[in-house]
């Protein structure tokens, strides 16, 4: 508990990364609006009207009749379709303006502001009035644009020039911040990467609520039932370009092909999540007639804790290229107690799968070696006991927000008082 902190006000900024547990479970940045309010700081929460996962207006009087500890303001945001696309790039252009009229009439209330990038004109924007007016601006990277752009304009002259602005927008929150935090170590360094500034910076994984995860497997576990008959290879979470669930499912049917029909076993893939290649991977496995492969839609997260707990193996599947780090999915499989299948080529990531040995990494878009790795655990049990039990460890020593995200509570205080800790 910090003590006297009653009196300082933390405004915490996030638009696309905010979600309450009415909605869908609890999210990053709601687990470190409470752990501000449980260290004795008065929380401000600004967040937008539209769900960016459900692409969905959200119900605000629901999320306000749940009585949180801390105050909240929606940002009207006008919806739009896909993650990528200029109906989204529109969309907070106009929230961009409208957190900018709302911060000059309330700036002066705020001890700190804590806000997420992306998105970059929404965190320039703040961070150019915390400037103005000398409140210090901690930012927490979430991703890296215009970098993870690369998966969607591959030509890299074209990609600087429509996404010029991206880049310009995060130099201005990166010169502004007083304190970086990042959701893995390259996330954080990016801070530095062409201001080379001394910057205070951290890195606290996304991570996951243990005690939320733990209680959504107890609720839920005797409801997703896994025959004995089956072997379930699980992803969870965003079915869209970067993330090649086509490989997978392709290396799912070569497990069957080799186990053949005679296996006491066939492996099973669960998809859990929506996105913008679903109905075509639904019509990909219909077409080939793929009956090991289930889509369960969009999952709230206590049922999908007990799905990963259910699992065998989970797998982190991505295309080659991927600009991702250390995702949000990665501490809800880690909770799982499950080995890990990693098809990411992040080095950060592939050497935190090798020195804590929770699983495989496999060269992305193959999924001949996929199939090798998922057999892997299929046929030898004991090590893939060993590797869910290194898994679970690892969620409860770095990945657990409880005790985790006091490390922001910390730089955020040592903003205030004007050092660092």
């Amino acid at each position: 508990m910090v003590e006297n902190m009653k009196a300082k006000k933390v405004c915490i900024i996030s638009m696309g990364y905010m979600w309450f547990p009415v909605e869908s479970g609890p999210s990053r940045f709601f687990q470190i609006a409470q752990t501000f309010v449980n260290s004795g700081y008065e929380v401000e929460v600004i967040t937008t009207d539209f769900q960016h996962f459900k692409k969905a207006k959200r119900n605000t009087t629901q999320i306000m009749q749940q009585n949180y500890p801390f105050a909240i303001t929606f940002i009207e945001t006008k919806p739009y379709k896909k993650n990528v696309g200029v109906q989204r790039v529109i969309s907070n252009r106009g929230v961009a303006k409208r957190l900018k009229q709302y911060l000059n009439q309330h700036i002066t209330e705020y001890d700190a502001v804590y806000c997420s990038i992306p998105a970059n004109n929404v965190a320039a924007v703040a961070s150019e009035i915390c400037k103005a007016h000398q409140v210090p601006f901690i930012v927490d990277i979430e991703d890296l644009w215009p970098e993870a752009m690369s998966m969607v304009v591959k030509n890299d002259r074209l990609r600087k020039i429509l996404f010029h602005g991206f880049q310009r927008d995060a130099e201005t929150t990166y010169r502004n911040c007083v304190a970086a935090i990042g959701t893995s170590e390259d996330y954080t360094a990016r801070a530095v990467q062409y201001n080379h500034r001394d910057l205070p910076m951290e890195t606290v994984y996304v991570g996951c609520n243990l005690a939320d995860f733990d209680g959504g497997v107890a609720i839920h576990q005797q409801e997703v039932i896994k025959p004995d008959d089956e072997f379930w290879l699980t992803y969870a979470g965003s079915i869209s370009t970067s993330y090649d669930i086509k490989n997978v499912i392709d290396a799912v049917s070569l497990c069957n092909q080799t186990l053949g029909e005679s296996a006491a076993k066939k492996v099973h893939l669960q998809i859990l999540g929506t996105g913008s290649e679903k109905e075509m991977l639904e019509a990909y496995v219909k077409e080939q007639h793929m009956e090991y492969v289930h889509f369960w839609g969009f999952t709230a997260y206590p049922r999908m804790a007990a799905a990963l707990a259910n699992s065998d193996v989970v797998i982190n599947s991505f295309v080659k290229g991927a600009p991702q780090s250390i995702v949000n999915k990665v501490g809800d499989y880690l909770a799982s107690g499950k080995p890990m299948i990693n098809t990411l080529e992040n080095p950060v990531f592939c050497r935190l799968v090798d020195k804590y040995q929770f699983g495989i990494n496999v060269e992305p878009g193959k999924p001949e070696p996929l199939k090798e790795a998922i057999l892997e655990y299929y046929q030898d049990q004991n090590a893939a006991v060993l590797a869910g039990r290194n898994a679970r460890q690892l969620a409860e020593t770095r990945f657990d927000r409880k005790t985790s995200y006091q490390k922001i509570v910390e730089v955020t205080s040592c903003a205030i008082d004007g050092k660092f800790c």
